[in-house]
C-alpha cells in the first residue's frame, strides 16, 4: 500500500510540473501578445518530460546514468564478467594502439557477445566463471586500425590467457621493437598460454629479435614478416620447442643460421628468405624431419648444400635462390620424392645439370636460371610428367631438346632461352599453340623450327632451312584476313570517279596508284 502510495504521490508530482511548465509557456507567450486559439492548442498539447535522472537497461545491467551538463560525465557499468585488472590492461592496450572508438566508452564489456569490438576473442576460464581475451588482431578489417603514433604494446604478453596476436601493417611511421614487460610472471623460467605471434608488414617495426621470446614456451607460430627487424639470431629462438611454423622472411636479419635449428623438431614451415644472412646451411638442418617448407631466397649463403637434407623425407617446398651457394650437389636427393617445388636460380654452380632431378617423379616446377650449368638437358628430365615449370635460361646448356619434352601435357611455362642449345626444336604445332609465349628458346643460335610446325608464336628461333625466324610468320585472323571482293569493288568505284570528276586533285591518284594497287594484290 505504502509503495502504491508513493508512486502515486510521484505521477501528481510529475503532473505538477508539467502544469508548471505548461503555464510559464503561457506566460511567456501572452506577455509577448503572441497568444490565439490554435497557439493555446499547441502549448498544452507540448508532451511533459521526466526528471533529469532515468534509468536505462544497458544488456542484463540496469544502472543509473548522470549526464551533467558541465561536464558530460557519464557513469557506466562495471564490468562483471571479467577479472577487473585485465579489462584495464585490455583498455591500455587498446588505446595505445588504435584511435578507432572510445574504446571505454563505446565497449565497456569487452567480451560480451552483444557489445564485444572487432578484432577481439573470448573464452571461458578452466577454473573460473570469467571471461579472458584469448586473441587480438589489428590491421586488417574489419579488424581495428593502427593509429601513425602505435607502437608495440608489450602489456600483451601480461594478458594471461592470449593464445593469439595478429597485428597487420600497425606499426608505419613511429620507430618501436619488440619488447617484453619486466615482470615476475614473465620471467625466462615462466610459461605462457600464447600459441601465435605474427607481426606482418610493419615497416617501423626496428630492431632485434629480444632473446625473452624464448619465455612464449606454448608459441605453434611464430610469423615476423616483412618488417625491419636487425641483428643476429638470438640462439634462445630455438628453445621454442613447441614452433611449427617460423617465418622471418623479408628483414635485415645478419649473420649465420645457428646450429641449433636442428633442434625445432615439430617445425613444418621455415622461411629465412629475402635477409641478409651469411655463412653455409648447417649440417643440423637435416634434423627437421617434419619440414615441409624450406625457403633460404636471397640471403648470402655459401658453400654446399648439406647431404643431410636428404633426410627430410617430407619436403615439398624448397627454395635456395639469389644466394651464393656452388660446388656439389647434395647425395641422395633423389630420395626427397614428396619434392614439388625446387628453386634454386642465380647461384655459382658451375657443374653439369644434375640427372637426378628426372628422379623426382612429383616435381612441378624446376627453376634453376643463371647459375653457369653445363652440359645437356639429361633426357631423364622427360619423365617428369606432373611438371609445369621449367626455367633453365641463362646457362651454357649444349646438345639437343630432348624429344619427349613435347610429351610433358602439363607443361605450361618453358624457357631454355640464353643456352647454347642446337638441332631442331621438337614440338609439334599443339604443343606450340598450347604455351605460346611462355615458351621461350631465343638466344640459341644453333636451334631451328621446322616450318611445317610453325605456328607464328614468339619462341626466338629460326626456321630451318631459312633466314626467317618462326616468330615473323602470323597466321591470317578473322579480323586481318584480306578484303573481301566488295571492299575492292567500292575502293575501285571510288578511284575511278576521282579520276574523272576530280583530276586536279592528287588524292584520287593516290588511290589509283597505291591504295589500290595494295588490295588487288591480296588476289
Amino acid at each position: 500500500m505504502n509503495e502504491m502510495k508513493m508512486k502515486m504521490k510521484m505521477k501528481n508530482e510529475t503532473q505538477s510540473n508539467c502544469m508548471l511548465c505548461n503555464m510559464k509557456q503561457l506566460v511567456f507567450i501572452t506577455a509577448n501578445r503572441m497568444l490565439t486559439l490554435p497557439l493555446l492548442l499547441l502549448v498544452f498539447s507540448i508532451p511533459c518530460f521526466p526528471p533529469c535522472v532515468s534509468t536505462t537497461s544497458i544488456g542484463h545491467f540496469h544502472v543509473n546514468q548522470r549526464i551533467r551538463k558541465s561536464d558530460q560525465a557519464v557513469l557506466l557499468p562495471t564490468n562483471n564478467n571479467m577479472n577487473p585488472s585485465e579489462v584495464e590492461t585490455l583498455f591500455k592496450i587498446m588505446e595505445s594502439m588504435s584511435s578507432d572508438h572510445a574504446w571505454r566508452i563505446s565497449f565497456p564489456n569487452p567480451c560480451d557477445s552483444a557489445s564485444s569490438w572487432p578484432g577481439i576473442e573470448c573464452k571461458p576460464g578452466l577454473n573460473d566463471k570469467l571471461l579472458h581475451v584469448s586473441r587480438l588482431d589489428f590491421g586488417s578489417p574489419p579488424n581495428p586500425s593502427c593509429k601513425s603514433t602505435a607502437t608495440f604494446p608489450s602489456l600483451v604478453f601480461t594478458l594471461p590467457y592470449l593464445t593469439s596476436i595478429f597485428f597487420f601493417h600497425c606499426f608505419t611511421q613511429t620507430k618501436t621493437n619488440i619488447s617484453f614487460p619486466l615482470l615476475p610472471h614473465i620471467s625466462s623460467n615462466s610459461s605462457s598460454s600464447l600459441q601465435q605471434l605474427s607481426l606482418i608488414s610493419n615497416p617501423a617495426l626496428v630492431g632485434p629479435i629480444p632473446p625473452q621470446i624464448s619465455s612464449l614456451h606454448s608459441l605453434r607460430i611464430l610469423t615476423l614478416s616483412q618488417n625491419r627487424l636487425s641483428g643476429k639470431l638470438p640462439v634462445q629462438l630455438f628453445l621454442l620447442n613447441s614452433l611449427v611454423h617460423l617465418d622471418l622472411s623479408y628483414n635485415v636479419l645478419t649473420g649465420p643460421i645457428p646450429p641449433q635449428v636442428g633442434s625445432l623438431r615439430n617445425l613444418v614451415g621455415l622461411d629465412l628468405s629475402y635477409n641478409s644472412l651469411n655463412g653455409s646451411i648447417p649440417e643440423t638442418i637435416g634434423h627437421l624431419g617434419l619440414l615441409q617448407k624450406f625457403d633460404l631466397s636471397s640471403n648470402f649463403l655459401v658453400g654446399d648444400i648439406p647431404d643431410s637434407i636428404q633426410n627430410l623425407n617430407s619436403l615439398v617446398f624448397m627454395a635456395l635462390s639469389s644466394n651464393k651457394l656452388g660446388g656439389k650437389f647434395p647425395q641422395g636427393l633423389e630420395k626427397l620424392q614428396s619434392l614439388q617445388y625446387f628453386i634454386m636460380d642465380d647461384n655459382p654452380m658451375f657443374i653439369p645439370l644434375p640427372e637426378v632431378f628426372g628422379k623426382l617423379m612429383k616435381l612441378e616446377e624446376l627453376r634453376v636460371a643463371n647459375s653457369g650449368y653445363s652440359g645437356i638437358i639429361p633426357p631423364s628430365f622427360s619423365h617428369l610428367t606432373n611438371l609445369s615449370t621449367l626455367s633453365l635460361q641463362n646457362n651454357r646448356l649444349t646438345g639437343e631438346i630432348p624429344v619427349g619434352f613435347g610429351s610433358l601435357c602439363h607443361i605450361y611455362h618453358l624457357n631454355l632461352s640464353r643456352n647454347m642449345l642446337a638441332g631442331m626444336v621438337p614440338f609439334n604445332s599443339t604443343f606450340l599453340k598450347r604455351l605460346g609465349r611462355n615458351l621461350d628458346l631465343s638466344e640459341n643460335p644453333g636451334l631451328c623450327l621446322s616450318p611445317s610446325e610453325a605456328y607464328g608464336v614468339k619462341i626466338g628461333v629460326s626456321l630451318c632451312g631459312s633466314n626467317r625466324t618462326a616468330s615473323t610468320i602470323q597466321p591470317f585472323h578473322k579480323s586481318e584476313a584480306a578484303p573481301s571482293v566488295l571492299c575492292k569493288s567500292f575502293f575501285l568505284l571510288c578511284a575511278i570517279l576521282g579520276t574523272i570528276l576530280l583530276p586536279q586533285f592528287s588524292i584520287f591518284h593516290l588511290v589509283v596508284s597505291v591504295i589500290f594497287p595494295f588490295f588487288t594484290s591480296f588476289d
